[in-house]
């Protein structure tokens, strides 16, 4: 895992946008991991704006998102489906047939985690998985004491999750309490992961996610047993990590972040 820490979070945000770019521009049939949430809504601006102002190509990207509501329509405006098309895919010429999203309405939820899986494996599974971290230590809706090998699956949401996420809907109350998500072990089989992490509120959560011991309950730490993982945070969200300067020195002085400076 490598950790980078960026003054601002406009400069974190900048930074994960270029390395995503980067991506699909060395590789322009790259399948990308998406993730959604309020972290996420700059960085699909900024990508957004990569489309417009400089040409950035999604014509041929292939697109996972990482999870969906159970029992969300996709045209519900709380689904994570309408979120995407919203903030990144109605703005950029992505071909709609190759962006994929849990079908929360499936009949068999079960069926559906696994028809997700194969249909993952059938593309030659993922190039580059954005991620971001839950305040219960999630990444997608794996939730505390999800199993580190676990696959495409429903999962039960928190309380936390839940008083996070309810005042999002017109009537918090409708809000599901389950969810349709990647498992960790999906997640973990992205040949690059790339987690952005903003905020001061996200610093605890962090510390104890990148540095602390690897654990089914923070589901985030096992990136830490992720061949290529890098973890691109703002400097409150950094601000409890105990390697500060060490985080800093990589980005300044590894030649792999020279097109990036």
């Amino acid at each position: 895992m490598q950790v980078i820490i960026r003054d601002t979070k406009k400069e974190a945000i900048e930074l994960a946008a270029a390395v995503i770019a980067h991506q699909i521009t060395i590789k322009p049939t790259s399948v990308l991991g998406l993730a959604t949430g309020r972290t996420m809504e700059g960085l699909y601006a900024r990508l957004v704006e990569m489309h417009q102002q400089d040409g950035l190509d999604f014509s041929l990207a292939v697109t996972f998102n990482l999870d969906e509501y159970a029992g969300l329509p996709p045209t519900h405006k709380n689904s994570y489906r309408y979120y995407m098309n919203h903030h990144l895919f109605g703005k950029v010429n992505i071909d709609l047939r190759n962006t994929h999203l849990p079908d929360g309405m499936a009949a068999d939820p079960e069926a559906e985690g696994a028809r997700y899986d194969a249909l993952i494996e059938d593309v030659g599974g993922i190039d580059l998985q954005l991620l971001s971290i839950g305040e219960t230590g999630h990444i997608g809706f794996n939730e505390p004491l999800s199993a580190m090998f676990s696959r495409t699956r429903v999962k039960a949401l928190t309380p936390k999750t839940i008083e996070q996420n309810s005042p999002l809907f017109d009537s918090p109350e409708d809000m599901p309490r389950f969810a349709i998500t990647m498992g960790v072990g999906t997640i973990l089989e992205a040949a690059r992961c790339v987690m952005l992490v903003t905020g001061a509120n996200k610093a605890d959560i962090m510390a104890r996610a990148v540095e602390g011991p690897v654990t089914s309950m923070i589901s985030a730490s096992a990136l830490q047993l992720h061949p290529n993982c890098t973890v691109i945070a703002d400097a409150a969200a950094a601000d409890k990590l105990e390697q500060k300067d060490y985080y800093r020195w990589i980005f300044d002085h590894d030649p792999q972040w020279d097109r990036f400076r």
